[in-house]
């Protein structure tokens, strides 16, 4: 068994060293391993991929996972850090929330069913029912829960109690078209990923590509983020854009960016199920 180390904490001489020192103490060898101090905010990421000794002339078993962070607890108070470690091939449980625009939603189902994203889904949930038989073909749960200005408290109510029944580790908001209150936002800061429909921080709202058709643009793009509750503000995970020209249509736009958005939104999620997404204020450290 292998394992993933990542950790932040306030940058300082010696951070490498204690993390090196710790993985010959316990017969532990790196198989990769980035790291970034960032000179605004002076501090220190550090995501450590690792695994027994096998080098030696008889294979090394991996001590367990508790063991571990046990040991390295008084490493972490040291240096204030705050870290996560979890075995290599972990795989996150993601809920999916969708609304009535699927291709998103479609690309993610594929690519985890193919073995291209290693997460796990245990439900989806939707403000509309369109996309239940799409979840039936995947032989995931689906569950519609409409909302209204006036039962939207009940409805996150509902979301939250699920996200503590299924174990959720990650939302991912595939084209669900609801703002979430601050409360949802709090309670799962830093575990929920957006898809926006443009190359933030352009063209925000309702009709992105409108707003690029009747300004000529060249280009358009998608943008994944975590979300917080400054709508369209979170830290920016991944983006990515396609050339276009003055001959295409606002439906024609809109196909070309919904193949960006797939594409984007799999991206972040495929980081985040790898532990290569940090948190630096309102920037992340993504190490790819």
């Amino acid at each position: 068994m292998s394992f993933i180390l990542t950790l932040s904490c306030p940058d300082r001489p010696g951070i490498v060293s204690a993390v090196t020192n710790f993985l010959v103490q316990h017969n532990l060898n790196i198989i990769d391993s980035s790291q970034y101090g960032d000179p605004t905010s002076h501090s220190f990421f550090m995501r450590m991929h690792f695994g027994p000794d096998t080098t030696g002339s008889s294979e090394a078993s991996a001590p367990s996972l508790e063991s571990l962070r046990k040991a390295f607890d008084p490493i972490a108070t040291a240096h204030s850090m705050s870290f996560q470690l979890l075995p290599a091939d972990h795989k996150p449980r993601v809920l999916i929330m969708v609304s009535k625009i699927g291709h998103c939603l479609n690309d993610l189902l594929f690519r985890q069913s193919t073995g291209q994203l290693a997460i796990e889904i245990p439900l989806i949930v939707s403000n509309h029912p369109e996309f239940a038989q799409l979840a039936a073909t995947y032989k995931v749960p689906f569950m519609h829960l409409p909302v209204t200005a006036d039962t939207k408290q009940q409805q996150e109510t509902r979301i939250l109690e699920l996200i503590k029944e299924y174990e959720i580790e990650l939302v991912v908001l595939a084209r669900y078209m609801q703002v979430l209150s601050p409360t949802l936002c709090e309670a799962m800061s830093g575990k929920i990923i957006n898809i926006h429909h443009s190359f933030l921080p352009s063209f925000k709202g309702a009709k992105p590509y409108h707003q690029a058709f009747d300004r000529g643009v060249k280009l358009v793009g998608a943008t994944a983020h975590f979300v917080t509750s400054d709508l369209d503000e979170g830290p920016i995970i991944e983006q990515n854009v396609v050339r276009v020209n003055h001959a295409l249509s606002p439906k024609e736009l809109t196909h070309a960016g919904s193949n960006v958005e797939s594409n984007v939104l799999a991206a972040a999620v495929k980081y985040f199920a790898e532990r290569r997404v940090l948190l630096n204020g309102h920037k992340t450290v993504v190490f790819n």
